[in-house]
């Protein structure tokens, strides 16, 4: 479990995103007050299974930007808190000189992230900015300082915009940020949707314990993100269907709570 940080920001009674997926990850860098809200969690919903699946998807999809899609820089906004397979490495494995910015608000994940995600490469670059999504002129503008934006990057929206203020913000922040990026860059995004009763309720469980809430999207809502850019094939679909690999045994069971899209930007 995390060990107690001096940081004044950290309020130690109140739970946090990206601590609560870690828990439900497997991981170990959390605070007690994280177990609870995820146990409440798991007493409604899978949710290991839904952080599993997400964490599959999002490295099929780094793995198609940096290889078929041929990227070489990439932005990830909301990156959480270091997993395994994390973006800079795989897209450093497929090609050793992409350069990888991540961006979070949680001074949690921003300490882990500066121990943790180093080059895999002598020839890639890794950083880090300590932004809130809510702020994407600032995130380009320090995002300049590493990657250019007159070549085309991948921007990640991975789980994050379910903490917007609003549907319409949400929709700014990714308008803000694709504005700012070069054609032939991509979107990619994966987002829990309001399909699942249980989870609703999840989600409104959670905001109950003070914590900042993600609020559920329909599906067409997350459609519109991408208006204005040429959608990947399969298209906007759940989570699970995004490309999946070839099972050994048998087929992942579908989970239409989530749902994934990537696109490029004309």
């Amino acid at each position: 479990m995390a060990d107690s940080s001096p940081d004044p920001r950290i309020n130690f009674g109140v739970p946090g995103a990206a601590r609560i997926w870690n828990y439900w990850m497997g991981g170990k860098d959390y605070y007690a007050v994280d177990k609870q809200a995820g146990d409440a969690g798991l007493e409604l919903y899978d949710m290991r299974a839904m952080a599993r699946e997400c964490r599959q998807a999002s490295i099929r999809i780094v793995r198609f930007l940096a290889g078929e899609a041929g990227i070489r820089q990439f932005l990830d906004i909301g990156a959480g808190l270091p997993a395994m397979q994390n973006t800079h490495e795989i897209a450093q494995s497929i090609a050793p000189e992409c350069r990888v910015v991540y961006v979070d608000n949680d001074p949690v994940v921003l300490a882990h992230a500066r121990a943790l995600l180093t080059n895999t490469t002598p020839e890639g670059v890794t950083a880090y900015i300590e932004a809130d999504c809510h702020d994407p002129d600032l995130i380009v503008s320090d995002a300049r300082n590493v990657l250019n934006f007159n070549e085309p990057i991948a921007v990640m929206f991975m789980g994050v915009l379910g903490h917007a203020r609003s549907f319409e913000a949400a929709r700014s922040i990714v308008a803000r940020v694709m504005d700012a990026v070069a054609p032939g860059s991509y979107l990619a995004t994966n987002e829990a949707n309001d399909t699942n009763e249980d989870f609703t309720t999840l989600c409104a469980n959670y905001e109950q314990t003070g914590a900042v809430p993600y609020v559920p999207y329909p599906v067409e809502e997350i459609r519109r993100r991408f208006d204005g850019l040429e959608m990947v094939e399969p298209g906007l679909v759940p989570v699970t269907d995004w490309r999946p690999e070839v099972p050994e045994i048998g087929s992942p069971t579908p989970m239409r709570e989530v749902h994934v899209g990537v696109a490029r930007k004309p």
